[in-house]
């Protein structure tokens, strides 16, 4: 049975791998929320051709899906790598309509960061299976 009372972290890195990957495919120039970022993200202006790895809080994690969806709107690329969780209304209201490409990746993506033990880790699987969802609003 998993124990609910542990603290699970919002801060994870996307493997060098799968971000070198989509970096060759789409060419980035801004991360509007890497980890442990000096900045916020949610409050500026973004690149043309962005990733984004959003916290996976609930309302960080939709916080910087409207944010991608409104970037887009402005012309620009937006690239998401999500959490799948395709019951829910912001899967079904914001995403489905509004995107050019969903890419549901095959196996649980290995991030980097500190597990609930404390520990630096590499090579655990997060808790969700993931996918790529991109908006792309340079056709508009």
């Amino acid at each position: 049975m998993k124990n609910r009372n542990l603290i699970h972290k919002d801060d994870w890195k996307t493997p060098k791998e799968l971000y070198n990957k989509l970096d060759r495919e789409f060419n980035f120039d801004f991360d509007p929320c890497p980890l442990h970022a000096d900045f916020n993200g949610l409050q500026m202006e973004w690149g043309n051709h962005n990733f984004i790895n959003p916290p996976y809080s609930r309302k960080l994690k939709e916080a910087f899906i409207f944010k991608a969806l409104t970037e887009s709107q402005k012309g620009k690329l937006c690239v998401l790598l999500l959490p799948v969780s395709t019951s829910t209304k912001i899967f079904h209201n914001i995403i489905l309509p509004n995107k050019k490409d969903i890419r549901f990746l095959k196996g649980r993506v290995k991030f980097e960061g500190i597990n609930t033990k404390g520990e630096q880790v590499s090579n655990k699987c997060g808790m969700h299976d993931s996918m790529i969802v991109i908006f792309d609003g340079r056709d508009q």
